[in-house]
This record gives structure tokens, C-alpha cells and sequence, in this order.
């Protein structure tokens, strides 16, 4: 655990009252191994669902790790499809997918989301996830605001179309600067990649679990990246607390998923999915 001496206090503020950032949260999806027999039928109970995917560069790597995912000899995988605009059709078996919104700027990732879904596609699908990127967390990014714009959002949506399951999922991490480089940053009062912004990460991840773990569909793709395949933690401390960070395994750049990381996401997103219940309305249609 990487203790970064010196941060400024000032991030206390970004966390809510209460918020045990220290308990780090422990998913069994995050701790299981991968079990290739699984994903198989995670697979092939996929072909029977129409799901939709709301994201940008990260979920782009994770759909890159289902189509690696491996399948059964003359077992049936879902199609993975872009999805250009509202009007599009929608088949069972297909993971549709599109790139909402503009990085950096997360309400307009909800507003297209929102707009696709109202816009038509809410009556094609069974199953609906929206994730935000890395990217859009800074260290000064008021994480309860922008949780309360995501909570509303989806409470909106739900409302308005009760036939769709729709799926959290907690913001994804990035490693941590270690060594020299990070040290010297430090001393010369420079930012120190990945420490502020995985503090507005997890805070929003916290409000999140708080909010969705055990009540609602959560899928906790930090908890995933930040955790070893032997369930132990990649963490560092500020100001005494610890937070998690992704594994550096996990990625070549520090931000995006590697083959590594795509793989294991990627399983456990299939499972997870997999698992959900039948949506009334897919029960209602049928195969």
C-alpha cells in the first residue's frame, strides 16, 4: 500500500459524512475466480436477451473482451452492435451498444443516454447500462452532485419504462503514479497521476453501493479492477485512508483496460448479466 504523504486535506471534502472509504468493498464478482464454464452459458443465455450499453473508451475495451471471451464448439455468443441512433431494431441475442455523450463532461453521457432510450430503444431492449469513464473524475469534481444528476436520471427512466432492468455500474479507476517520478511530482507540488481523481472516483462509487448494493442491479467494475485474481487489493492511503486503485496488471496505460484486464471484466460483466432475472417483458414475448 503506497502512502501518499502530504496530499492536501482539502479531498476530506469531497467525501460525504459518514462514507467508510476505508472499508473497501469486497464483491464476490470482484473476488471469484474466472470460470470459464460460466461465461459458456453466460454466453448462450445472452443469445436470448437484448441488452443495451451506453459508454465510451472503457467499455469499448470491455466489449473487445467478450468478443475474446471463449464459447463452447457450436455454442451461440450474442451479437455485439452499434447502435447509431433511437430508431435502430434490436434483436434478441444482440449486445447493442453506443458511445453516449462527450468525455469529461458525464451529465451529457446521462442526457444521450436518457435521449436514446425515450427515443425508442427502451422498447427494443430487456436490459439497460450506462458507465462513465476515468476521465470523467478530477480531483475537484463534486462527486454527490453528479451522483444525485446519475440517481435521477435513472429514477426518471425506470419510471418511464418498467419493462427494462436497468444495471449500475460503479466508475472505473486508474493506477497510481509510484516510484521516483511520483515522488518527484510531490516535491515540486505537482499532481501525482490517479491519487485526486480515484478519491472523486471512489466517492462516487460509495454513494453508489450505499444507494444500489443489495436494492438494485449493481455491477462494481471498480471493485473488479482494483482487486487480484487471489481477492487482495491494490490500495494507497491519503491523509490515513485507503483507497483502491487498478491493478496495474490490468492495463498497459494505467486508464484502459489490457488484454488482461478486458478478459476478466469482461467474464464477470457475462455472468452478472447473465444471472439477472427475466424482465416482464422479455417473459411476456418469449423466446
Amino acid at each position: 500500500m503506497q502512502d501518499i504523504r502530504g496530499f492536501p486535506a482539502r479531498l476530506g471534502a469531497l467525501l460525504l459524512p459518514g462514507a467508510l472509504l476505508m472499508a473497501l468493498p469486497q464483491s464476490a464478482a470482484a473476488t471469484a475466480q474466472v470460470k470459464p464454464d460460466a461465461t459458456v452459458a453466460g454466453l448462450e443465455r445472452l443469445t436470448h436477451r437484448r441488452v443495451f450499453f451506453g459508454h465510451q473508451s472503457v467499455g469499448g475495451n470491455i466489449l473487445d473482451g467478450v468478443r475474446g471471451l471463449p464459447n463452447a464448439p457450436g455454442s451461440k455468443t450474442p451479437a455485439i452492435v452499434e447502435v447509431k441512433d433511437a430508431n435502430a431494431t434490436i434483436a434478441p441475442g444482440t449486445l447493442a451498444h453506443a458511445l453516449v455523450g462527450q468525455n469529461e463532461q458525464p451529465e451529457t453521457k446521462l442526457a444521450h443516454f436518457e435521449q436514446l432510450l425515450d427515443g425508442g430503444v427502451a422498447k427494443q431492449v430487456d436490459v439497460a447500462l450506462v458507465k462513465f469513464c476515468y476521465i470523467d473524475f478530477t480531483a475537484s469534481t463534486d462527486a454527490k452532485t453528479l451522483f444525485e444528476k446519475y440517481r435521477a436520471t435513472l429514477a426518471g427512466l425506470k419510471s418511464r419504462h418498467p419493462g427494462v432492468t436497468f444495471v449500475h455500474v460503479t466508475a472505473p479507476l486508474t493506477t497510481v503514479q509510484r516510484g521516483a517520478k511520483a515522488w518527484f511530482n510531490e516535491l515540486r507540488g505537482r499532481a501525482v497521476f490517479g491519487v485526486g481523481e480515484n478519491v472523486s472516483r471512489e466517492a462516487f462509487n460509495a454513494l453508489m453501493r450505499r444507494t444500489y448494493g443489495g436494492k438494485e442491479p449493481l455491477f462494481d467494475l471498480a471493485a473488479l479492477e482494483s482487486s487480484r485474481p487471489d481477492g487482495t487489493r491494490e490500495t494507497y492511503e491519503v491523509n490515513g485512508r485507503a483507497y483502491p486503485a487498478m491493478v496495474p496488471a490490468y492495463s498497459d496505460d494505467g486508464a484502459h483496460l489490457n488484454a488482461q484486464g478486458q478478459a476478466r471484466v469482461a467474464s464477470a460483466l457475462v455472468t452478472f448479466l447473465a444471472a439477472l432475472p427475466e424482465s416482464p417483458a422479455a417473459a411476456k414475448a418469449g423466446p
